[in-house]
């Protein structure tokens, strides 16, 4: 079944779609992170300002030098000891749409270890972007069952795994990494 999941979610987002998806954190609302036409329909969804950049995920921190031009060493540190989902804020983003690029050229990035979002990442060969599946203002839905209709609506591909899962997922951690060293934790 997952397989199945990862290749009709595939075939979407290839195609330019959007999707609706389980990560290790929360749901997601997700695509090609090269697709900047995509991403602009997430923004339109969420009723998100532009200027308020969405993360992106990778399936493993081996190709972080491929989104960011100089990865801090003590990135590779961290998510190898990160006790929970953690999305690392690095300055540099390079190879994704213009439309994720926060203003002073940086992207969060998150290495996910679900399965879905694995087996996506590894098929796109390219990242995906992650933002809550909410209208922003609105909270973030800690279940499937909470995600508004609008959102649902609006996407072009639900994802039919972990639909009924009712374990209580967080958002991520979220630290802004320098090129030096030096860091900040953004949400704890």
């Amino acid at each position: 079944m997952l397989r199945d999941e990862v290749a009709k979610a595939f075939k979407v987002v290839q195609d330019g779609g959007i999707i609706l998806y389980p990560t290790d954190t929360i749901w997601g609302i997700g695509c090609d992170a090269a697709n900047t036409e995509a991403v602009q329909k997430i923004y339109r969804l969420k009723q998100r300002d532009e200027a308020k950049s969405m993360i992106i995920l990778l399936d493993t921190d081996n190709k972080l030098a491929s989104y960011v031009l100089e990865v801090p060493e003590l990135a590779y540190s961290l998510i190898e000891y990160a006790e929970n989902p953690l999305t690392l804020i690095i300055p540099g983003a390079r190879n994704i749409s213009p439309a994720l690029i926060a203003g002073d050229g940086s992207i969060g990035i998150r290495v996910s270890n679900h399965p879905f979002c694995q087996g996506l990442i590894q098929r796109l060969r390219k990242p995906l972007v992650s933002t809550s599946a909410n209208i922003s203002g609105k909270p973030s839905p800690q279940y499937f069952s909470q995600i508004d209709q609008e959102i649902i609506d609006g996407v072009d591909y639900v994802v039919d795994v972990d639909q009924h899962s009712m374990e209580i997922k967080n958002p991520s951690t979220i630290m802004k990494l320098s090129p030096n060293g030096q860091f900040e934790f953004i949400r704890r």
